[in-house]
């Protein structure tokens, strides 16, 4: 399929999380997403390991079932609360994002496609160093894939509230859970419209630290 006309630069400013902008009613065809995921398979790893797998979940009976441990995994994080501003701005920001992640739990099944990037090994009690070079190694590649899809017309969301009953999507899914470790659900779908834009940020003097912090 042919591209959306962006530079590197707007694929890389302009790939937002896409929650209510997803058309569920449209189809993504396979091909489409084969295109995607052998971009993701030119990421970098960590250590030169390449464990990765990706589950591509199209049957609406496991999305219906995914959709559910995430809205009761969704249910135990809003019960915990959500950071509060001061700031009218911020506040009126955080409150946009609390109704638009409310509205990706309550149609989670929706999206045509659930892709779940995984890697095999685990790294439960294991030290900081080592859960970064199995992150390092993964998430990379998942990042790519979502840039790639964004230049397809694609969109998607990060999430990882379903991680809280992991293996019970592992049991859906049959994954190997003692085996491979899953590291995020990334609900796909077309988009109502591209024109995404850059989000507001803090300056780059807020969070750049020279030679020292």
């Amino acid at each position: 399929m042919s591209l959306i006309p962006l530079t590197a630069d707007e694929v890389l400013t302009t790939t937002r999380s896409v929650r209510k902008r997803m058309d569920f009613t449209r189809p993504v065809e396979r091909e489409v997403l084969e295109e995607c995921l052998r971009i993701a398979q030119q990421a970098p790893t960590g250590s030169n390991r390449q464990g990765w797998q990706f589950v591509v979940v199209t049957d609406a009976e496991k999305r219906r079932a995914l959709g559910d441990l995430y809205r009761k995994g969704w249910e135990r994080y809003r019960s915990a609360g959500t950071t509060t501003y001061d700031d009218p701005h911020r506040a009126a920001t955080q409150m946009r994002v609390s109704d638009s992640a409310q509205y990706l739990a309550d149609h989670f099944h929706e999206p045509p496609v659930h892709v779940i990037p995984c890697i095999r090994g685990r790294t439960d009690g294991q030290p900081a160093n080592a859960q970064s070079a199995v992150f390092g190694s993964i998430l990379p590649a998942a990042w790519s894939f979502m840039l790639a899809a964004r230049a397809r017309g694609l969109g998607t969301c990060w999430t990882t509230i379903h991680l809280m009953h992991e293996k019970e999507a592992a049991a859906v899914l049959g994954i190997p859970y003692e085996h491979v470790m899953q590291v995020a659900l990334i609900p796909v779908a077309y988009t109502k419209g591209t024109d995404f834009k850059a989000a507001p940020r803090d300056p780059l003097a807020t969070m750049v630290h020279w030679d020292q912090w």
